[in-house]
């Protein structure tokens, strides 16, 4: 079932000769329990794609359908819940909130959403124990390293009952074996039937993925195989 889906989708920077577009003509969609993995150049409109994906930014032209809900048709406070409840987002600069600790930025989108404080703060701190960043829980972002923010970030994503997990770059500022703890996390979340998009450079960590999907100067240009060992079974 799609969870996601992207009908001839453009989108543009700009207006005549300067005009920059990011995505042409684009049709995607990402199933429900399915991690795919977004690859191409720098430039290719990978990062576009997510923000699109996840209602973060207006397309051009074409329709993007959430659960089978055109998302322009929506009010700004529904496009807000929408994200909040089921969306969960992993940025390249993390996007913590500098005056809340670790565990407070992880229980935060839950406690909006009116989870009662106890339980939002118990379920992020099963969170942050899973990647290993429990002990960091009441420092605040600047106390920590970029490894453990981009750590905190993932499970603020995951936190909760999530229907769609977006991420760029997972495991950019990660060792190997925290990165392969993440990319458990993110495949286990995928086991319980959540839809997954990974923006990646890298074709080992695209490895994980059920499907990958090249962009190229804004279009779809195929699926291709990642050249790179398979993940570990232990982990899918």
């Amino acid at each position: 079932m799609s969870l996601v889906e992207l009908r001839h989708v453009s989108k543009s920077y700009g207006e005549g000769a300067g005009a920059v577009h990011a995505l042409r003509d684009v049709s995607v969609s990402f199933d429900a329990g399915a991690l795919v993995a977004i690859m191409g150049p720098s430039g290719s409109g990978k990062s576009t794609l997510l923000t699109i994906a996840g209602s973060l930014e207006e397309p051009t032209s074409g329709e993007v359908l959430v659960d089978g809900v055109c998302v322009s048709e929506m009010s700004r406070d529904a496009k807000a819940r929408l994200r909040r409840r089921s969306i969960g987002y992993v940025f390249q600069d993390y996007n913590l909130l500098p005056g809340l600790t670790a565990v407070e930025n992880v229980a935060l989108p839950l406690e909006l959403d009116g989870v009662p404080r106890k339980r939002a703060r118990s379920a992020a701190m099963e969170a942050l124990e899973a990647l290993g960043v429990s002990g960091r829980a009441a420092c605040f972002p600047d106390e920590l390293s970029g490894g453990e923010r981009q750590r905190v970030s993932i499970a603020r994503a995951v936190v909760g009952d999530r229907r769609v997990l977006l991420t760029d770059e997972p495991t950019g500022a990660l060792d190997s074996a925290n990165g392969e703890a993440v990319m458990g996390l993110i495949r286990g979340a995928c086991r319980r039937g959540v839809a997954g998009v990974m923006v990646t450079h890298d074709r080992q960590l695209a490895s994980w993925a059920d499907d990958v999907v090249l962009l190229r100067d804004g279009r779809i240009v195929g699926p291709t195989p990642p050249d790179a060992p398979p993940a570990p079974e232990r982990a899918r």
